[in-house]
């Protein structure tokens, strides 16, 4: 019989639930055995849901328990840290949500932890690497087959923000997969960053900047180009494109219907193209979702991981910070990180 990955997943609020979903019903070679949560009734309703065991806010308890092999957190950010530590306390596999922690140096400790043990233990969820759409640009850019890469422009949207929501927090929860996945589509490293605060949209009335401005450049020249709308008003949007020397490569929109009419009692314009926009971000990258966790649990049964590592986590943190104190400098600020450890190269 092949070998089935025991998971115990901390976290049960919209992304654990579907994480916890996902991983019983669709990933090969796993199963979550236990849950935990802050809220210890969401644990006990998951775990009913699924017959599984329920930890209720023992979260430390989970960790340690010797029938778990590997850990999912899907906990608030500001837990990310403290529950990694844990878990490699206890050397078993960790998946962590993004980001991997809220400051550089958390993130610097969990690497610290990982090169002592010698081992990577540690995947950070940048879903949007297993992407299609974004592999397929990462394979034509790697290619060469339209010269070199020169410059991105990008733009992350969300329809609103829960209570709490900080300016801060549109960098390092929101802006960090664009983050992860431009230094990934260009494989390079960056430079410096700058964020800036532009006029600011009629739906952000609480307390927040919406939008704000993200800029970086790479140590190869990149500019990337990258707006953050938190409270768009509309939907889900994510865009990406890049320019190199001799084309462009643009992401992909979600496959839907596309419609093309014209407008009713406006026979003299041109046709309008019209196309759903996602209002979900669990809708828009299911796929990526899917495709890899399966891969974490593969790489998890086979003994070494392949996905985005806590080097990427802390770089993430790192450029993050940079670009949270660069606001109102007008300043570009580096992005000074600790050298590279073998392990992650």
């Amino acid at each position: 019989m092949d070998k089935v990955l025991k998971i115990g997943l901390i976290g049960c609020g919209a992304i654990g639930k579907d994480h916890c979903r996902r991983i019983i019903e669709k990933v090969p070679g796993a199963t979550v055995v236990a849950v935990a949560s802050n809220t210890a009734k969401s644990a006990d309703d998951l775990a009913a849901k699924y017959g599984i065991r329920s930890f209720g806010s023992d979260c430390n308890g989970l960790i340690a328990d010797p029938e778990v092999e590997a850990v999912v957190i899907t906990s608030i950010d500001s837990t990310h840290h403290d529950y990694v530590m844990e878990v490699l306390k206890h050397e078993k596999w960790c998946f962590c949500e993004k980001p991997l922690s809220q400051n550089a140096a958390d993130c610097e400790e969990i690497i610290a932890r990982e090169l002592e043990i010698g081992k990577r233990l540690v995947q950070v969820g940048f879903m949007r690497r297993y992407d299609r759409g974004y592999a397929e640009m990462k394979r034509i850019i790697d290619s060469g087959e339209i010269g070199a890469p020169l410059l991105i422009k990008a733009c992350h949207r969300n329809v609103s923000q829960g209570p709490g929501f900080q300016t801060e927090n549109g960098i390092t929860n929101v802006a960090i997969h664009e983050l992860d996945i431009c230094r990934w589509l260009l494989g390079d490293e960056y430079e410096d960053a700058q964020c800036v605060r532009v006029r600011q949209s009629a739906n952000s009335t609480k307390g927040y900047d919406n939008p704000q401005v993200v800029l970086l450049r790479t140590k190869k020249g990149c500019f990337i180009d990258v707006e953050v709308q938190v409270a768009d008003g509309y939907g889900y949007d994510i865009q990406c494109e890049v320019v190199c020397e001799n084309g462009t490569v643009k992401l992909p929109d979600p496959y839907a219907v596309v419609r093309r009419s014209r407008p009713a009692g406006w026979d003299s314009l041109k046709p309008a193209e019209c196309m759903p926009i996602m209002t979900d971000w669990k809708e828009r990258f299911i796929e990526a979702y899917d495709i890899e966790l399966c891969a974490w649990v593969d790489s998890v049964n086979k003994g070494k991981l392949t996905g985005p590592s806590a080097w990427d986590g802390y770089v993430a943190c790192v450029a993050g910070d940079a670009l949270n104190a660069s606001r109102g400098t007008s300043q570009f600020l580096k992005v000074q990180t600790i050298e590279k450890p073998e392990l992650y190269c």
